[in-house]
């Protein structure tokens, strides 16, 4: 993986790359030339030994996820998830920023990427003080400042979301205990405003339309009605909240895609100690029906099938891995079920599709803003052998579990959690919001 060349868009030239070596590459010596700030590369760096070549030295904080990157003794920087080769951390930067905020310009590399933990740009400083002090002063770049700030903002919305971690948890409170019974009111997306530790990551969000952003649906679904049947039975059985993935295809020339099967989670959301286990194992299901991971759905037993903060950051996660670091778009679904919703007056489960776009790059704090994705369902010919061998395994997997629903009981005034159960197996009574 090493050896794979970098992207050709970050492969910049010397006159495109601010932090490209000067003079073809030919690197002055540090204490002979007379360099303005982005003139010192890293290789001038290495050369005057302020830093040294080392694996995972490399780091990028960017809205809350992180980078690592090998730090080569030519200069360039090798991406430690994909083994791409940067030129510059300008380069490698604007890639990762990119894949998080495709409408991100620019990369602010030295201001962005840390050795050791230390801002590269702060070692440029340290170069600057020991060779050129005289010109320290009066040697910084035009516009450095303008990356400088506005990196500092970025790095302080990426540590309130290190510091809210742990609030973000899906085990941070019982399932049964948070959802059950209790009616949430999701709030509007314009009220959040600014990311807040103190809010809780609970809070339901109303979705927003793509023509209320100004945005077209990049993509079209087309999603299998067993799907729907196997992830709606799979939501009905227990008071806690459960996940999935979905697998499918996705057709980059008609922009595409096509949800075909549902792989539920055997395995509590707590459950750290079995989860690596039930994901190889839906990994090998898709391998063997030649299908891709196109998405995941969630439950919301008792409440709207709005996302919550949490669910938005899951969402832009999820997006971020799938897109990984292809140049081209890959689109990532996510389905929110909301099976005894009080507010749902009809028998009918209500799915939410959604995914999530960055907010806009002059507000970098804000949270990612939900949008609704629309979806056309195809009805199957009949139910297949696996959908019916999955919700068998389902049924044992929860028989004898704590949170089971409790089907004799009463949902509403007029039935039973079993006839409401009956609907969804008689009719495939599943509708979209």
């Amino acid at each position: 993986m090493g050896s794979e060349p970098a992207l050709e868009e970050e492969d910049l030239s010397p006159a495109e790359d601010p932090d490209a070596d000067p003079l073809g590459g030919r690197v002055p010596a540090g204490r002979g030339a007379v360099l303005t700030r982005r003139g010192i590369t890293l290789r001038v760096l290495l050369k005057d030994g302020l830093i040294e070549p080392g694996d995972s030295v490399l780091s990028i904080h960017y809205l809350g996820k992180r980078f690592v990157g090998d730090l080569l003794c030519d200069g360039k920087i090798r991406w430690v998830e994909t083994g791409q080769l940067f030129n510059s951390p300008s380069a490698w930067a604007t890639h990762c920023k990119k894949l998080i905020n495709p409408a991100k310009k620019s990369g602010c590399g030295w201001a962005s990427v840390k050795y050791r933990g230390q801002k590269l740009v702060q070692y440029k400083t340290s170069w600057l003080h020991k060779y050129q002090p005289a010109a320290e002063t009066g040697l910084v770049s035009e516009g450095e400042e303008e990356e400088l700030g506005e990196e500092e903002e970025e790095e302080e919305e990426g540590s309130r979301k290190t510091g809210s971690k742990s609030q973000l948890e899906p085990e941070s409170s019982p399932p049964e205990k948070r959802g059950e019974r209790k009616e949430c009111v999701p709030v509007r997306y314009h009220t959040l405003g600014s990311r807040d530790s103190g809010r809780d990551p609970h809070t339901l969000v109303e979705l927003t339309a793509f023509s209320a952003i100004n945005r077209f649906q990049p993509f079209n679904v087309a999603m299998s009605s067993n799907v729907l049947l196997l992830l709606d039975f799979h939501c009905h059985l227990t008071r806690s909240e459960v996940v999935g993935y979905l697998g499918g295809r996705w057709d980059t020339n008609t922009q595409l895609l096509t949800v075909l099967r549902a792989f539920p989670c055997r395995s509590r959301l707590a459950d750290r100690d079995s989860a690596p286990a039930v994901e190889e194992e839906i990994c090998q299901n898709l391998f063997m029906r030649g299908l891709s991971l196109v998405g995941w759905y969630h439950s919301h037993p008792f409440s709207p099938p709005h996302p919550s903060l949490q669910d938005i950051d899951s969402q832009m996660d999820y997006q971020l891995k799938l897109q990984g670091s292809s140049n081209g778009f890959q689109p990532c679904l996510g389905l929110l079920c909301g099976p005894y919703s009080l507010g749902n007056q009809g028998l009918q489960s209500k799915i939410t599709p959604f995914c999530v776009v960055p907010p806009p790059e002059q507000r970098p704090n804000d949270y990612g803003i939900p949008v609704e994705v629309e979806v056309s369902s195809v009805q199957d010919a009949f139910l297949t052998s696996d959908v019916l061998h999955e919700m068998m395994l389902l049924v044992e997997f929860y028989k004898w579990a704590p949170d089971l629903v409790r089907f004799t009981e009463p949902w509403n005034q007029e039935i039973t959690f079993l006839d409401k159960l009956k609907v969804l197996l008689t009719a495939q009574a599943v509708s979209f919001t």
